[in-house]
C-alpha cells in the first residue's frame, strides 16, 4: 500500500485512539538519525513470490506452531516465542516494546528486524537501535521519509501483513491471532478491532 492510500486511515487511527501526529514525525525523524543502514532491499527479496506466515504473539501461538511454514515473519513478542521452538523468523515487525535480548542473537543471525517508529516510543529506539549488528528495516506509521518507511498497517502483527502484501508475497497465512481476545484492556482491544479493520482490506478475514 502506498502512503497516499493509507493516509486516511492514519487519519482515522490519530482520530480513535487521540494520537499525536507531530510526536509520531519526531519518533520518524529519530529513527531515521539512529538507522545505521537500510535493508529494505533484503526484506523485499526474503518475501517477494514466497508463501508468508505471520505470526502474531496471542498465547495460542505455541500450539499453532504447525501452521509455521515458508517465509516467518514475526509480530514483536512473537519472535521469542518462535526462536525458543526453534523457528528463526525471517523478519520481526516490531516498535520494540516486546523485545529482549534475544533479538539481538536473531538480527547477528540473519533475521530483519523492522522497527518501528510512533511518538511512544522514542526512548526504546534510542535505547535498542544502534546495537542491532544485523540487517535492519526502519517504518512509520505517518509520511515515510527518506530510510523510514510505510507499507501500511498499524499494530505490529498487520504492518507484517501489509509489509507481506506490499512487497508481493504470493500467499499469506497466520499464526498466533486472537483478534476476539476479550481479556485485554481497552487500548489493545481498539487494536484488534483495527487489526481486523485493516486486515480484511487485504482480503484476510481473521
Amino acid at each position: 500500500m502506498n502512503y497516499e492510500a493509507w493516509a486516511p486511515l492514519y487519519d482515522e487511527i490519530l482520530d480513535y485512539f487521540q494520537f499525536d501526529r507531530e510526536a509520531d514525525a519526531e519518533a520518524a525523524a529519530l529513527l531515521s538519525a539512529l538507522l545505521p543502514r537500510d535493508d529494505l532491499a533484503a526484506l523485499d527479496s526474503l518475501i517477494r513470490g514466497q508463501a508468508v506466515t505471520v505470526c502474531g504473539n496471542a498465547p495460542i501461538l505455541p500450539n499453532e506452531l504447525d501452521r509455521v511454514s515458508g517465509v516467518v515473519l514475526a509480530a514483536d513478542g512473537a519472535a521469542g516465542v518462535l526462536y525458543s521452538h526453534g523457528i528463526r523468523p525471517a523478519a520481526v515487525f516490531t516498535d520494540l516494546d516486546g523485545a529482549t535480548e534475544v533479538f539481538f542473537e536473531m538480527n547477528r543471525e540473519g533475521t530483519v528486524m523492522v522497527v518501528h517508529a510512533h511518538g511512544d516510543n522514542m526512548r526504546l529506539l534510542r535505547a535498542w537501535v544502534p546495537d542491532f549488528e544485523g540487517p535492519l528495516v526502519g517504518t512509520t506509521q505517518g509520511p515515510p521519509i527518506s530510510n523510514v518507511h510505510n507499507f501500511g498497517g498499524f499494530s505490529d502483527g498487520d504492518r507484517a501483513a501489509f509489509a507481506a502484501d506490499h512487497f508481493g508475497a504470493s500467499a499469506v497465512t497466520f499464526a498466533g491471532f486472537n483478534l476476539d481476545d476479550a481479556s485485554v484492556d481497552p487500548i489493545k482491544r481498539g487494536k484488534l478491532l483495527w487489526a481486523r479493520r485493516l486486515l480484511a482490506l487485504l482480503g484476510h478475514e481473521l
